[in-house]
């Protein structure tokens, strides 16, 4: 009885063993698929991002060629006009007066997927470089800020671009401000080179950058390059507005330019218009299965005295 009950009791553990090992087995083998199946959707995000790069490298390139040509003025269409991409207005005028046909530029396909690029007037934005404090207070009077807001943000603009550590009443420097934050950094008293900058500014949130639903963003508007001159042209409602120049006004600038171009600033003159542009901004992205993985900003100039064919990039925020 003894005996029998010994191997009894030894096929027992035997039979727990393999279901032992079995399990470990079973585990390691579920690991190592798992494993498998990470490594393969990484690989395939990385290779969809490399190609998504490249297309949106290709959407900059279009964009540059549509800038290189030979064009006299820049104006923004009707946006009842079909032809009018209302996402991105921009119209090119001939010397001759005519519209040029764009190139193609929304959902274009390329390879595995497509580029889609904007091109917009730098100098239809407000440039903080350049412009005086009572003009920034009107472009952010425009966007809805209260008195107070207004207050500290164009105090610290003007803290952040001057020499010295010295600052307003609302405004703000490094040892008072900056050097205090979790994430200390020092005032940078000199001119801002990138937009990218202004969410260090004092006042400036990310919100008032990018703006909501009704209201654009900040960054939208404004610019740190180019001759600080706007645009009649290209410039909307908020710049014209921190200009001093009255709705009535612009409505009457709106409505002329939607069929031809000022080529002349006109009874306008005095008050920091131009009807030509050189700078401009640059936005593409690269699609694959109509999904956005990659996407590039870039502030290009357009060269003067080389018969104007030739653009240079002022400023590049990578692709992300």
């Amino acid at each position: 009885m003894r005996r029998g009950r010994a191997g009894a009791d030894q096929r027992g553990f035997a039979l727990v063993a393999v279901l032992l090992v079995l399990a470990f087995v079973a585990v390691i083998g579920a690991e190592f698929a798992y494993s498998m199946r990470l490594e393969a959707s990484a690989a395939r995000v990385y290779k969809e991002t490399l190609i998504a790069t490249h297309l949106a490298e290709a959407g900059f390139e279009q964009a540059i060629r549509e800038l290189a040509a030979d064009f006299a003025h820049v104006g923004v269409g009707d946006d009842k006009d079909p032809d009018v991409d209302t996402d991105c207005p921009i119209v090119f005028y001939g010397r001759g007066g005519g519209a040029l046909k764009r190139l193609p530029h929304k959902d274009v396909s390329l390879g595995p997927g497509q580029f889609t690029y904007c091109i917009s007037d730098e100098e239809a934005r407000l440039n903080l470089n350049t412009s005086p404090p009572d003009r920034v207070r009107r472009l952010l009077e425009a966007l809805g800020l209260e008195r107070q807001n207004r207050d500290v943000i164009v105090d610290s603009i003007q803290d952040w671009r001057d020499p010295n550590e010295q600052y307003r009443l609302n405004g703000a420097e490094s040892e008072d401000t900056y050097l205090k934050l979790p994430v200390p950094y020092r005032s940078k008293n000199a001119n801002f080179d990138s937009l990218a900058e202004l969410i260090q500014v004092k006042g400036v949130t990310r919100k008032l950058l990018d703006g909501e639903e009704g209201r654009p963003g900040l960054a939208s508007l404004v610019t740190v390059k180019g001759s600080g001159q706007i645009n009649m042209n290209t410039a909307g409602r908020e710049v014209f507005r921190a200009l001093g120049i009255s709705d009535a006004e612009f409505t009457e600038i709106a409505q002329f330019r939607k069929n031809i171009p000022y080529t002349s600033v006109g009874r306008f003159g005095g008050r920091g218009l131009v009807v030509t542009s050189r700078t401009f901004r640059i936005e593409a992205q690269g699609s694959i299965d109509g999904q956005v993985r990659a996407r590039l900003t870039a502030v290009v100039q357009k060269a003067t005295g080389t018969g104007g064919q030739g653009v240079t990039v002022l400023e590049w925020s990578g692709v992300h």
